[in-house]
């Protein structure tokens, strides 16, 4: 059995064919990867990070090939899809540094002529879930600090992006990762799940959905001792103050809105603006967008590309028109486009903005993950930031004054794992953590210097060179009644 991978900005255009892999498939596939790995584990944490730096210069290198096929395969406006490998190259860099880091702590210990300190092992091999929306980025956010750890990789990439996925693994395989240590399994729901149970999987790292999530993080927790960690969905909202710099504002709500589609979990999903200001917003953010231009992502003149497929435009559409039926009120887009040209058979949905939205509304509790922006007019600061709050996702928020008090006072009571000033909901950076509070996450961070804690497990070492025994708590304190 094979599956096609094709253009979402014209399906007919066929990438590639890809297996349909089994469960047996992922078996042969972690045996592989453990084989490697052992050779890999006694490689010294510096000679790791001296390849994983060859790897970003590799990428580096293909950045414009790549570019091309993230757009075409994902639909991805090129400058997007070249800012997706330019992530990927920065991470490279990045845990290539940590290589020459600190690998643990060293505290000084309670007894005379004792030594103690921590260090990280590897888990083995690691298991990598991976969405296609971010289809070289966020593999680079999983694999490189794995690879640092010391482990295998098994990757299962989305259904939407195995050759881009292909193509991540060919450039660090000809930048000189050994030979096996990478492997690629494809398909749908059975390689992900039989990944998840494997007993020679260490870790498990699942990017997507919620209910995804929750499925595969409850398979591997009940089949054996693994690490799982989970970077889940967003319903992410951006809080504008009557004092806020609204050029600004509508800048952030256009890009955070709008760019990839809204197919991103950190993507601006509610606009939470003061009274006082809201209709100047919206009627500034409705011009914006209805000069949007849709068209081929390789175009470098396109603003929004299509949704990844039919079926997921269909979904977007119709929890707008539930919306509407609900009683909010559209203030622009909302509709199926089909008919974009240069594009045939590509569904696109017109960037829209949704107004009278109440924090009970549906539209203002799910994710959409499309170009759907709903606007709530919220007067009492501490509302706002209830409103925000009040969603089972903690991702991303942001919030737009001109007060740093104001701003401040903010960023300490929003519950998310990521918060931006003065800008919007996206545009996270290699140096700091990445992920979410509530049900977008389990605690694990992706990106930045804990993002190999997932990938590793730390052992703590005491080497007593007194020559005797010695009793911690015993021998340094006098016995009491």
């Amino acid at each position: 059995m094979s599956f096609e991978s094709t253009n979402p900005a014209r399906p007919a255009e066929v990438l590639g064919e890809y297996p349909e892999h089994t469960a047996d498939d992922v078996d042969r596939a972690v045996l592989a990867a453990a084989e490697a790995q052992r050779a890999w584990a006694r490689v010294p944490v510096p000679a790791r990070a001296d390849l994983i730096t060859a790897c970003g210069d590799e990428l580096a290198r293909r950045k414009r090939a790549l570019s091309e096929l993230v757009s075409r395969e994902c639909g991805k406006p090129i400058v997007e899809a070249g800012g997706d490998v330019q992530e990927a190259i920065d991470m490279a860099y990045f845990v290539a540094g940590q290589g020459r880091s600190p690998w643990g702590d060293t505290v000084p210990s309670e007894l005379g002529s004792k030594l103690a300190w921590t260090t990280r092992i590897p888990v083995g091999v690691v298991g990598m879930i991976t969405p296609w929306n971010f289809p070289v980025a966020i593999p680079s956010w999983k694999c490189f600090p794995a690879l640092l750890a010391g482990n295998g990789i098994v990757l299962k990439p989305s259904e939407h992006s195995p050759a881009c996925a292909e193509a991540f693994f060919d450039a660090c395989i000809a930048a000189g990762i050994p030979d096996g240590l990478l492997q690629l399994v494809h398909g749908y729901a059975e390689p992900a799940a039989a990944l998840a149970v494997h007993p020679a999987v260490g870790a498990i790292s699942f990017t997507g959905s919620v209910p995804t999530g929750r499925t595969v993080a409850a398979a591997a927790m009940a089949t054996g001792p693994r690490l799982v960690s989970l970077e889940l969905g967003g319903k992410n909202a951006m809080v504008v103050r009557d004092d806020a710099d609204l050029d600004l504002a509508v800048d952030g709500a256009i890009f955070g809105a709008f760019g990839t589609a809204g197919q991103r979990c950190t993507s601006t999903s509610r606009l939470l603006v003061h009274p006082a200001v809201a209709d100047e917003l919206v009627s500034r953010i409705v011009a914006r967008v209805e000069a949007l231009r849709l068209g081929d992502p390789l175009d470098a003149t396109t603003d929004v590309g299509p949704v990844i497929n039919r079926a997921s435009a269909e979904r977007i559409v119709a929890m707008v028109a539930a919306a509407v039926d609900d009683g909010a009120k559209l203030a622009a887009g909302g509709t199926l486009r089909d008919d974009v040209e240069g594009c045939a058979g590509a569904t696109f949905v017109t960037p829209t903005v949704l107004t009278g939205i109440k924090p009970s509304d549906r539209i203002a509790r799910e994710e959409v993950f499309g170009p759907v922006l709903s606007v709530l007019e919220v007067e009492d600061l501490d509302e706002a930031i209830d409103v925000v709050n009040s969603v089972e996702f903690g991702l991303s928020a942001a919030v737009y004054s001109r007060d740093i008090s104001t701003c401040l006072y903010a960023v300490e009571r929003i519950d998310t794992g990521i918060v931006y000033v003065n800008a919007p909901t996206i545009g996270a950076e290699i140096p700091l953590p990445f992920g979410g509070t509530k049900h977008t996450g389990n605690g694990f961070r992706e990106a930045g210097a804990r993002g190999i804690e997932q990938f590793s497990q730390v052992k703590t070492v005491y080497v007593d060179y007194s020559g005797r025994l010695q009793r911690a708590q015993i021998d340094n304190r006098e016995a009491t009644q």
